[in-house]
């Protein structure tokens, strides 16, 4: 199946052969790291069952947590930038103190800080954990295989702009591209340029459009 997409920022339409998939639903960076569990991965599990062992948590809540991350934290990072786009005083704070605008609607952040970076015409926003998968599970839920693997956190670091071609999306020469890498203690998040023809839209309905690719910064938000 083909279709044709509007190229936000080359200001064109693009034709793109999407077979049963959107962009978004996706990873076009082959992941080399198929394979054992890495150190993070194991840390991580045996401090699970060291909680569990000690009676700080049960499997039971670590899993409902879990389904939440599944089902309800995906959602919420594309109301925040849907609440941004239509009210330019909490965008305005959004990009003052992120966690705290975001604290307003009722979202509790895991890290100390969210940075939000906004797109312009003259700059375009890529996140990255070159060390790990530091990622703002609280808006985006659980950071997507691609985003947890070598090839990406090292490549877009030093290739942005072909890393990005390969999520569809293809920067003029003219835009400065800004790598941020997350940590432990700071998350981004990118507030992506409004496409027109959305003018008049609701929060809900562009909400839709705000995939969290979109404000990962591998791709931007396309009005079909």
């Amino acid at each position: 199946m083909s279709d044709t997409k509007f190229d936000y920022y080359a200001g064109r339409k693009h034709l793109h052969d999407h077979g049963d998939h959107s962009h978004d639903d996706h990873a076009p960076i082959v992941d080399p790291d198929d394979g054992p569990p890495g150190e993070f991965e194991i840390m991580s599990r045996a401090m699970q069952e060291l909680l569990e062992e000690k009676g700080v948590v049960t499997a039971e809540e670590i899993r409902a947590r879990m389904e939440r991350f599944e089902t309800d934290f995906p959602f919420r990072g594309s109301k925040v930038v849907a609440r941004a786009w239509v009210d330019p005083e909490f965008k305005r704070r959004l990009l003052e103190d992120g966690k705290a605008a975001v604290t307003a609607m009722g979202i509790d952040l895991e890290a100390e800080r969210l940075i939000a970076v906004e797109n312009t015409p003259e700059v375009h926003n890529v996140i990255v954990c070159t060390l790990c998968s530091c990622y703002p599970r609280a808006l985006l839920g659980m950071p997507p295989t691609w985003y947890k693997s070598r090839n990406y956190r090292s490549r877009v670091v030093f290739e942005p702009r072909a890393v990005l071609k390969e999520f569809g999306t293809e920067l003029p020469d003219g835009v400065t591209v800004r790598v941020h890498d997350s940590n432990a203690d700071m998350r981004y998040v990118v507030i992506p340029m409004r496409p027109a023809g959305t003018e008049g839209w609701s929060e809900d309905r562009l909400a839709e459009i705000l995939t969290r690719d979109t404000l990962v910064g591998v791709t931007v938000p396309r009005v079909l």
